[in-house]
């Protein structure tokens, strides 16, 4: 058995969607534990909160005036 190092990343659901589909290209997620968690590879938290903060920029309507 081996260890790997873990970060509890705690979200709202359509959030974790977006990360469902993301580790399917690249994976990090060790553990899917309920709605709200995920236990994630801790090398790897820099870069999915990177990632996912540019998907849901991507998301976001802003008003052009």
């Amino acid at each position: 058995m081996r260890a790997i190092k873990g970060v509890l990343f705690t979200c709202d659901p359509a959030v974790k969607q977006i990360l469902l589909t993301m580790n399917e290209k690249d994976s990090f997620i060790i553990e899917d534990l309920d709605d709200h968690h995920l236990v994630i590879k801790a090398d790897d938290e820099y870069r999915v909160r990177k990632e996912l903060e540019a998907e849901l920029e991507k998301n976001t309507y802003s008003l052009e005036a």
